[in-house]
């Protein structure tokens, strides 16, 4: 007997749920790369890490002052390809491992900073360096399209989504182009040497749309030191560490979110997985 159409749907139900866009992970060369078929391009690169840096930062060299080397190494993947571990060794002594985990539409990040050494490490922050260009649709990048991706990229100011260049937009710096923004409570000469602008965001969630508007990336840690939009087509959410004290651990967490353009089911989803950046906003905004 053949069973009943009902059924036989019932049955498919299984598969079509494991149909869904599906996002794994690499890491070559320091750089990790998160593919997905749905994604423009199959691929979102990120510079993983660029930089640990120093503090007293605005103002001063990149290379001789800020910029502190570090090397990065595979540690472990998993068979499926949704998890890989990294460690970091920056050279004053600093060790941090970084726990990378691919979902449906997301990438969390726990990264646990140590300082095994009897000294203060110097690094107060890191940056991801998330390259967007393709993402966006602004095609591979020339002279004429370098800053095209520019519009379709946002932060929050006053708590409302702002594009990109956004009202106060600053253009002056020690090099430019590119905006920072240094997160509430950030010494603001500890940010990146590049046009700082003069507000502080609302939420510590920076993003794009696609290029066909049908998905929204957007990224935050904590606690994070500044939102960037850099020159190499990229966003940040550069994370914090502080300087830790011998003997010091930090955990770090973040996300990269690769959501359908649905901008208040991100937002509820953002304030569940970072609440304190949600308080710091209801404060600023006199509720609490």
């Amino acid at each position: 007997m053949k069973p009943a159409p009902l059924l036989a749907l019932l049955a498919l139900f299984p598969l079509l749920a494991t149909a869904a866009p599906r996002l794994t992970l690499t890491w070559e060369k320091n750089f990790l790369r998160i593919h997905g078929a749905h994604l423009p391009g199959g691929q979102i690169e990120i510079n993983y890490l660029e930089a640990y840096c120093r503090a007293d930062s605005q103002t001063n060299d990149w290379g001789k002052h800020t910029k502190i080397p570090h090397q990065t190494e595979l540690v472990s993947t998993n068979a499926d390809q949704t998890q890989l571990q990294l460690k970091c060794t920056v050279t004053d002594g600093l060790t941090v491992l970084h726990t990378i985990t691919a979902k449906d539409d997301e990438v969390d990040f726990r990264i646990l900073a140590r300082n095994p050494t009897d000294k203060r490490s110097e690094a107060h922050w890191a940056q991801p360096c998330i390259r967007i260009g393709t993402f966006t649709g602004t095609g591979p990048e020339t002279t004429t399209n370098k800053y095209a991706y520019l519009p379709r990229s946002f932060v929050f100011l006053g708590g409302k989504l702002e594009r990109m260049p956004t009202p106060r937009w600053a253009t002056e710096a020690r090099y430019t182009p590119g905006q920072v923004w240094a997160a509430p409570g950030v010494p603001r000469a500890d940010v990146n040497p590049r046009p700082l602008h003069p507000d502080a965001p609302s939420h510590g969630l920076i993003g794009c749309f696609s290029g066909d508007d049908t998905i929204i990336f957007a990224t935050a840690f904590e606690p994070y030191q500044e939102l960037f939009q850099g020159v190499i087509r990229c966003l940040h959410s550069d994370f914090r560490l502080g300087g830790l004290q011998p003997g010091e651990t930090k955990m770090i967490r973040g996300k990269i979110y690769l959501v359908k353009n649905d901008l208040p089911a991100l937002l509820k989803r953002y304030e569940r997985d970072f609440p304190e950046h949600a308080a710091k906003l209801k404060r600023e905004a006199g509720i609490e």
